[in-house]
This record gives structure tokens, C-alpha cells and sequence, in this order.
């Protein structure tokens, strides 16, 4: 049999059907939902920028609900209040040297427990865990019953008082942890092939960790500096068992929440956070730049 096919030129063939795609109403959940978490979690902060200058009624009045637009009266007066400088000199001087510290500890902390198999160190690695998943308030309250019993004992012409330095060294005790996962995640991830050819082409071991390894994981140190950092300053509840006559920034605020805060919180605030904001996009485009090389 024979097919009979007929030829219609181009212009008489009929349209194609267009099919308009229609998303379902389960393709915006994702999307409103992570919306809706950015706008709950950045709400108070915007509020803190946009009430450091609420206008009030006259100089050295306390912070009220009503937003009156617009002054820079707190931001030309940002050192106005005694007490709150003092707080915020406090934890500006322990946070950095508690992070330092703890910083040096915990990465050889994790590198051990990063890199060498030994007798205890599924143990070290409780305790770490242990460090970090146990309350605040327990931590606290057994700082607080160890340094009671130090309060005003004498070593080496130093005497060991509730305070700064109580603050300082409850912060670097609970900070280690924090930065020896941090490290000993970046150390497990580490190529030890090229420590092997550094020492094969004759480095010494010394030579090898500050020329080979530190660069690899100077990553997760600096990312341990920083959470440290942060976890300092933003203490309360430990600081707020330990530090005696003196006060961190969390802690004078919380005391002064009962009587009205000043105007001036809602500026450091946002001086902080700016200075954290600048800190995190130069680590995120320092990523970027080592990620294209």
C-alpha cells in the first residue's frame, strides 16, 4: 500500500497550543517562610538603629516606647553616661583577650583531637561536648562556688578578687570548646600529603606547621577568634554571677532596664553592630577571593 501525504505550505498550518505553567500554592512556602524569618530576626535590630535617634523631651532622659523623628542629639552625646562607658570599656577589654586566649588553647586542643588518634580522646571529646551542651546557669553557679573559695588569696603579689579578672578567665573557660571544634572540624578536612612533601623537600616540622599547616587551617582559627569574641561580649548570665562590683555591657544594661534605658544603648548597639557587619562582609568577600584562587 501506498501512503498519500499532503503538503499545506506554513502560513495554513494551525498554531501550536501555548501552555501557560502554573506554579502551585506550595512553591511559596519556602520562600515566605524564609521572609518571614529574616523580617523576625533583623526587626529588633532595625528598631535598636531607628530608636538611637528618638527625639525626646530633654537631655539625659530615658528611653521611651514613643518614636518622635529625628535627632543625632545621642549620637553627639554617646559618652554621656559614666556607668555604661566603664561597662563597655570592660567587656571591649575581655572579650579580646579572653577570644586571644582562648583562641591559642583551643586550636591546639583541636588539632590534637583533629589529627592524632591517643588513650583519652574519646573522653576529651565528651568533656568539650559536655562544655558546651551544659546550661549557663550550672556553669555559673560552679564558677561562682570555685572562685569564692580563691576570693582573696595572694599569689605572687596578686590578689585574686571578684571582678575583671574572674570575668576574663570564666570567659576563656567556656569559650575553648567553642574554638576547638571549630578547629578540629578544619583539621579533619586537611590534605596531610602536603605536610608529608614539605618535610620530603627537607622542612622541619616547626617550618612545616607555620608554612603549610597554619595557612590551611588559619580559616577555622580565625572563625574560632571571632565566635569566641562574640560569645564574650554577648555573656550575661555567667558575668552576671562573677563579676563583683564591675560590669560588662549586657549586664549594666539588664540593671538598668528597671529603671529606663538611655538613649545612648540603642548607639553603642549599633556601633557594634555595624562593626560586626563590616567584620563578617570583608570575611565573606576574603572566602570569596580564596575560593577563586
Amino acid at each position: 500500500m501506498s501512503t498519500v501525504t499532503f503538503d499545506r505550505p506554513a502560513s495554513e498550518m494551525p498554531d501550536p497550543v501555548v501552555r501557560k505553567s502554573r506554579r502551585r500554592w506550595t512553591f511559596y512556602i519556602l520562600p515566605v517562610f524564609t521572609i518571614g524569618m529574616i523580617v523576625y530576626l533583623t526587626a529588633p535590630v532595625f528598631l535598636m538603629i531607628v530608636y538611637s535617634f528618638n527625639k525626646l523631651s530633654g537631655t539625659g532622659e530615658r528611653q521611651v516606647a514613643r518614636f518622635t523623628c529625628c535627632t543625632l542629639e545621642w549620637w553627639k552625646d554617646i559618652a554621656a553616661v559614666p556607668a555604661l562607658n566603664d561597662a563597655l570599656k570592660t567587656s571591649l577589654l575581655v572579650a579580646p583577650i579572653s577570644a586571644l586566649i582562648a583562641t591559642a588553647l583551643g586550636t591546639m586542643i583541636g588539632l590534637v583531637l583533629g589529627r592524632y588518634g591517643f588513650r583519652g580522646r574519646g573522653a576529651t571529646n565528651f568533656v568539650i561536648f559536655l562544655a558546651i551542651a551544659v546550661p549557663e546557669i550550672v556553669l555559673a553557679s560552679a564558677l561562682l562556688s570555685w572562685f569564692v573559695q580563691w576570693n582573696g588569696w595572694e599569689l605572687f603579689g596578686f590578689t585574686w578578687k571578684f571582678g575583671r579578672q574572674t570575668i576574663l578567665f570564666s570567659h576563656i573557660g567556656f569559650s575553648i570548646a567553642f574554638v576547638a571544634i571549630t578547629v578540629r572540624a578544619r583539621v579533619q578536612g586537611l590534605d596531610r600529603s602536603l605536610e608529608n612533601a614539605a618535610q620530603d623537600l627537607f622542612a622541619t616540622p616547626i617550618v612545616a606547621f607555620f608554612k603549610v599547616t597554619l595557612p590551611l587551617i588559619l580559616p577555622g582559627v580565625v572563625a574560632g577568634f571571632l565566635l569566641a569574641f562574640v560569645l564574650s561580649m554577648d555573656d550575661f548570665v555567667i558575668a552576671n554571677f562573677v563579676k563583683g562590683q564591675d560590669n560588662t555591657f549586657p549586664t549594666w544594661v539588664y540593671g538598668t532596664a528597671r529603671l529606663g534605658v538611655p538613649p545612648q544603648v540603642n548607639v553603642w548597639g549599633t556601633v557594634l553592630f555595624g562593626i560586626g557587619l563590616l567584620v563578617a562582609t570583608f570575611n565573606l568577600f576574603g572566602s570569596r577571593r580564596s575560593a577563586r584562587r
